[in-house]
């Protein structure tokens, strides 16, 4: 019986590199999903989610109201500028400005509030506050929050957006 003794060291045999990739890429793998969870804030959490779901209520009464009112309302979009023609079944005095606002669904950093001015006969313009595509959550509403619309726009899309009220949800 006779004994191999190697002597080289053991940093150039391959069995001890083999083994210590598994736990080295487990850890290379932790540090870029710390960057990824650090560098995109999803901002999905709310600190008055409380306070949220005890207003459920009222936003139904608005969308009630709107309903009642027989508000429609449609949003084109040139570039930056947006155009709102609303309408209504019944007589209806529109305020001078209404507030849309465009909610992206997982990134809430990129909300915005475009102020519309009232041109006159139920026409209202505003100006985008920076570039948008995809899917958002648009709604308006009057300034004493007696109604809303809302819709689901894709921003891409040539087509107007139709905003009705949402009555019976």
């Amino acid at each position: 019986m006779t004994l191999k003794n190697d002597n080289h060291p053991w940093y150039k045999d391959r069995w001890p590199w083999i083994i210590m990739a598994g736990p080295g890429i487990v850890v290379v793998a932790g540090f870029i999903t710390l960057w990824l969870a650090v560098a995109s804030d999803d901002g999905l959490i709310t600190d008055d989610y409380y306070k949220q779901g005890l207003s459920v209520n009222q936003s139904l009464q608005r969308d009630q109201k709107a309903a009642n009112l027989g508000l429609h309302g449609d949003v084109m979009r040139s570039g930056p500028n947006l155009r709102l023609l609303l309408t209504a079944d019944s007589q209806v005095s529109f305020p001078s400005e209404i507030t849309l606002k465009l909610a992206h669904p997982t990134r809430a950093g990129q909300d915005q509030l475009v102020k519309m001015v009232l041109e006159g006969q139920g026409f209202y313009s505003g100006k985008l506050a920076s570039e948008i595509s995809g899917r958002w959550l648009v709604s308006i509403e009057d300034p004493t929050s007696q109604w809303r619309l809302q819709g689901d726009w894709q921003a891409d899309s040539v087509e107007p957006l139709r905003l009705m009220a949402r009555s019976g949800t």
